[in-house]
């Protein structure tokens, strides 16, 4: 029903605008999230979860591996409903210190024949203050919570540290685990944050907060470092090295690509709008680069796999590359909802 009938009249909101069927999509959501018993009616049809799901991953009990990755919920206004549509953890973000509108608009594509998105969205968010008043809110979600933390646009590069550690310190209290995003093409200058110097700085001031956080006896909450899938194996493993030495938790792969391989001829003509290209182009290039990340940290180092899930297999091929978890997000937006329930059966089926 969903590619039949739903999709074509998301596809058609605000004379096909991409970001105005987004925002419908989620002011949908956040409305049936406030009407009693909706969640619960939408549980019973998609958020029922197989049994043999459940696998804890850095210290963090999942009731399942499919997740929904950062970008989707920014300002977590939807939280209740991501659980009854089947996703065993939500990443909320990419959120910075500073509220920020984005980069102008258009800034969100649709390459249908490809089954891909271009976005250079710019981390718009309301401010990590404001997510942890919306967060505040909320009580049990019945599910992890990642926050993405990004660094604000107008803070320069050589502030970028505290920038990071101030959204970290706003949302500590709220979040299960912490993704560094040094990786979105979309804030200038941002990647270079992946460099070895850039990131051992970042990710060294990032896990003594996060210690000085900690209370009752427990360790820091686990912080993952994001990273793009447009480095060379060699930058890669660098950046590994680094994680390792500082005690990060975990690695997500991978974000938004800036390359433009795999487009349909239909869609080339979208091949020059600027932003992260994310869907079925990046199927190939997300798998090799989680087992990549597995083969050189022999399984130590557990890898959120993220990028061109499109059907169950597609997750389980990141699981079996070496991924302890998946996201999802732009196949959602060509698979629907039901592409999370069938993941969840699917790998279910598989663990038996």
């Amino acid at each position: 029903m969903y590619r039949k009938v739903i999709r074509p009249v998301l596809y058609r909101l605000g004379k096909g605008d991409a970001e105005v069927a987004h925002e419908q999509t989620l002011h949908g959501l956040r409305r049936l999230s406030r009407v009693p018993g909706a969640v619960s009616a939408l549980s019973r049809s998609y958020g029922s979860l197989p049994a043999g799901l459940e696998r804890t991953v850095f210290g963090v009990r999942f009731p399942s591996p499919v997740g929904l990755a950062a970008g989707m919920d920014k300002n977590g206004v939807a939280l209740p409903a991501w659980r009854a549509l089947g996703f065993g953890f939500v990443e909320v973000g990419t959120v910075t210190a500073h509220a920020q509108p984005g980069n102008e608009k258009p800034r969100l594509f649709r390459l249908v024949e490809s089954e891909a998105v271009i976005n250079r969205m710019g981390f718009n968010n309301l401010g990590s203050a404001a997510l942890a008043d919306r967060l505040a809110q909320y009580g049990d979600l019945g599910y992890p919570l990642g926050v993405s933390i990004g660094k604000s646009k107008v803070t320069p590069l050589e502030d970028a540290v505290e920038d990071y550690v101030t959204s970290l310190r706003r949302l500590y209290r709220f979040g299960d685990y912490f993704a560094v995003n040094v990786s979105s093409p979309n804030t200038p200058g941002l990647r270079s944050l992946q460099d070895s110097g850039h990131l051992r700085e970042l990710l060294t001031a990032l896990h003594a907060e996060a210690e000085a956080l900690s209370s009752g006896g427990r360790g820091p909450k686990p912080i993952l470092v994001k990273i793009a899938p447009d480095l060379t194996e060699q930058a890669i493993d660098e950046l590994l090295g680094v994680c390792t030495d500082v005690g990060v938790a975990g690695i997500i792969a991978t974000n938004t690509t800036i390359g433009r391989a795999g487009l349909a001829p239909a869609d080339e003509r979208l091949a020059g709008e600027a932003g992260g290209l994310s869907g079925r182009p990046l199927t190939e290039i997300s798998a090799k680069t989680v087992a990549h990340i597995y083969a050189e940290t022999g399984g130590a180092l557990p890898i959120i796999g993220v990028g061109g899930i499109l059907d169950p297999a597609d997750a389980a091929r990141l699981l079996d590359a070496g991924a302890s978890l998946v996201q999802l997000y732009t196949g959602l937006i060509y698979r629907g909802p039901g592409l999370i329930r069938r993941t969840n059966r699917n790998l279910a089926a598989q663990s038996r």
